[in-house]
């Protein structure tokens, strides 16, 4: 049976080199020191380390939706009471919960059988407070005593967060917020730390309340390997080892028969005269050129399926995919490490929007790289909008670079972005 060669996605924009196919982009995100940036999301959430810290000038950020929700709920707690002494589902109360955890210590937010997860740890640690009523129905169901929270974003498995907003409720008027706190941070074993807690208006809901969100992804430059060697004999590429270059093109059939190709890992095609064209593959990308990318992304409302995993892609199926970008930049910044004085070099991508669709900054990231390195044009993110199948887009950028720093409750204010 003939081998099938699969063509890579070739769209209509402009690069000066070619791009690189779904393996390749895999390789080059992978290939990195990542254990440096999970050593300070881990510092971060410990509090030994402040990500304001790396940038300049330096920038402090100060939510009011706190104090918004403190006058809320001294509003509610005037119209609650019934006037027949009788107390309803408006009498019970409310906690905002705000977490810092290492995402390489949990497979993920949500709750899980048999797996380590935030949202398992929180809640087994809040079933000392829930009410008497609950706590009598949870045992004729035979299940644990827990409570029970809602979350602003569920984050996946190795993802961090620095400011993950949750809530919880119960009937019980005896709880401080101290008491709360001290209870998910014993069981945390210094993996979950809590920020800040402290009762908020009964109607808040940490995700349909919330009117944006934050990202921050951290992209080590230091230090990568070499994305192909000289001399190596990869199943997809042609080399040679006289020009240092990898040939892309039509394989001869005596070379066809050993190339094994999946779906995502696709070359891309070009005839010649000489039946193989000599084209150069990029090593690097600029920081720049990733910056003026996401800008264009400023803005507006979009449709980010194509940027989205794990989702259906019809139009017409599923939750909606457009989200508004209040703000997409990039930068190079200088990563604070014990075993390095001057820092390491990293690229920080700062993502703030009203929603995020599943693993949709990951692949953002990972594609704006892609296309930085190949010297596409400004709009090339915005063209891969418009694409009719995902594989257009790069395979997602992993999850150890992936934080989520903040939410937030009131409107954005560009004066409190990281990167300006």
């Amino acid at each position: 049976m003939a081998s099938r060669v699969y063509v890579h996605y070739h769209h209509a924009d402009a690069c000066s080199k070619a791009r690189w196919n779904a393996r390749e982009t895999f390789r080059f995100m992978y290939d990195r020191p990542w254990q440096h940036v999970v050593d300070f999301y881990s510092n971060a959430v410990e509090g030994k380390f402040s990500v304001l810290n790396l940038f300049q000038p330096k920038k402090s950020l100060v939510h009011d939706d706190g104090i918004n929700e403190e006058m809320s709920l001294e509003m509610e707690s005037e119209t609650s009471t019934r006037k027949d002494g009788r107390s309803g589902r408006w009498e019970r109360v409310n906690f905002k919960i705000v977490l810092s955890y290492n995402g390489t210590s949990f497979d993920g937010w949500q709750k899980q059988p048999d797996l380590h997860t935030v949202q398992g740890v929180v809640e087994k640690s809040l079933g000392g407070f829930v009410d008497e009523r609950k706590a009598q129905l949870l045992k004729k169901k035979c299940k644990p005593l827990e409570g029970r929270v809602l979350v602003a974003g569920r984050t996946d498995k190795g993802v961090s967060a620095l400011n993950q907003v949750c809530s919880f409720y119960t009937w019980r008027k005896d709880i401080e917020p101290i008491d709360i706190e001290d209870a998910i941070n014993k069981d945390a074993s210094g993996k979950l730390r809590v920020v800040s807690i402290y009762k908020v208006s009964r109607s808040f809901h940490p995700n349909f309340s919330a009117k944006w969100r934050r990202y921050l992804y951290i992209f080590p430059l230091d230090n990568a390997e070499p994305l192909r060697k000289s001399g190596e004999n990869h199943e997809n590429f042609i080399f040679d080892e006289n020009h240092e270059k990898q040939r892309n093109g039509l394989l001869s059939e005596e070379n066809t028969e050993e190339v094994i190709l999946s779906e995502d890992d696709e070359l891309e095609i070009e005839e010649t005269s000489n039946g193989l064209e000599v084209v150069e593959k990029p090593s690097d990308f600029s920081v720049i050129k990733v910056d003026q990318l996401l800008q264009q992304l400023q803005g507006k409302v979009l449709s980010y399926k194509m940027f989205a995993r794990d989702t259906k892609a019809a139009r017409n199926e599923g939750p909606p995919t457009e989200c508004f970008m209040y703000h997409a930049r990039a930068a190079e910044i200088r990563l604070s490490c014990s075993d390095c004085v001057e820092g390491r070099r990293v690229m920080c991508v700062e993502l703030v929007a009203n929603r995020f669709l599943r693993k949709m900054v990951r692949v953002l990231v990972a594609t704006s790289i892609r296309e930085a390195a190949a010297g596409a044009e400004n709009d090339a993110l915005l063209k891969l909008l418009e694409a009719s199948c995902r594989r257009a887009t790069a395979p997602p950028a992993p999850s150890e670079g992936l934080c989520l720093f903040d939410v937030g409750y009131a409107d954005f204010d560009p004066q409190t972005s990281l990167i300006s």
